[in-house]
């Protein structure tokens, strides 16, 4: 890894922070958590909500450079990147085209699909769906999320063709586009990408029903295995596989990509992540510790990968 640049090159430094999307309290934290680390590190870093501040505002006032920790809508989704681009501000992750693609899960599995990469079978549901064909297609239990929204929220895990019609309202309460997929039971894996690197993989084991809100953010009960259980070579495999899909969909800079384990040991592609959670309950520096990175380390890395004009 090339050594980091001196705290000041980066100049004045905004945190874009809170949002307007279903993850803002999530948003202020990762936010917040980013602030002060690059602070301490000696980076001249600024709070700054979209959400009560007008994007001008960071030309205005000066801003050189911008560290994205929004999620969700409006700041993951392609919008503020492409607002960012418009002003011609330097802003850390994925451009356009990859943050709207990673935040709509039906797109990017076709994209993977496309590409030849393993996925869950999945289905589209809207209010005339057949839900017992629903249910012979994929399987019981099985999964119903919106397309567009992350930290699990509005996901329901299906156990009976009867739970369907409730599940699928409930996604539709977040986004016009549902997806219905297949129950994949052999461990849920994630890999953080960090320029070319993937580093070590961590495997999830929510203590309730699945890794939902509530386990993400929420509860002391879910385990982290980093290192995790596989071996070098299936480690290597996954950590492989998410540089692939991360380029496939265009990524850069930094992501996250997400995985379901077969019983058989089968890696399949769930979601890719282009603004990672940054809490003490987060993901990616849990990843950077066991690679050997501190948090104030890992945050300057992704300043550094800023993408620039």
């Amino acid at each position: 890894m090339s050594p980091i640049l001196n705290p000041a090159s980066f100049g004045k430094v905004a945190v874009l922070l809170g949002g307007r999307s279903a993850e803002r309290e999530v948003s202020l934290k990762s936010g917040a958590a980013v602030l002060a680390a690059l602070q301490r590190s000696g980076v001249d870093a600024y709070p700054f909500d979209p959400a009560v501040q007008n994007l001008q505002a960071l030309v205005d006032d000066g801003f050189d450079r911008v560290f994205i920790a929004l999620h969700g809508r409006f700041g993951e989704d392609g919008t503020v990147q492409g607002a960012l681009e418009l002003l011609g501000i330097p802003y850390t992750g994925s451009g356009v085209l990859a943050s709207a693609l990673g935040m709509d899960k039906w797109r990017s599995k076709l994209v993977w699909q496309a590409g030849g990469l393993p996925i869950p079978d999945y289905a589209l549901l809207d209010e005339h769906s057949d839900w017992k064909s629903v249910a012979q297609q994929l399987g019981l239990p099985l999964f119903v999320k919106p397309a567009n929204e992350g930290s699990s929220v509005g996901i329901s895990k299906v156990k009976t063709v009867g739970e369907l019609p409730d599940a699928y309202r409930e996604a539709a309460r977040h986004d016009p586009l549902v997806l219905a997929e297949s129950f994949i039971g052999g461990g849920e894996y994630t890999v953080a990408i960090l320029g070319e690197q993937a580093l070590p993989v961590i495997k999830i084991e929510p203590a309730n029903e699945f890794y939902d809100y509530e386990a993400k953010y929420l509860r002391n009960d879910t385990r982290y295995l980093c290192p995790s259980d596989l071996g070098a070579a299936q480690e290597a495999e996954m950590q492989n596989l998410a540089k692939q899909a991360f380029a496939l969909i265009g990524g850069r800079g930094w992501g996250r990509v997400d995985f379901l384990m077969s019983e058989s040991g089968k890696p399949y592609l769930l979601e890719a992540n282009t603004s990672p959670g940054m809490t003490d309950h987060s993901l990616v520096p849990m990843a950077a510790r066991q690679a050997g990175m501190s948090f104030e380390q890992l945050v300057l890395r992704v300043l550094e990968l800023a993408h620039v004009g």
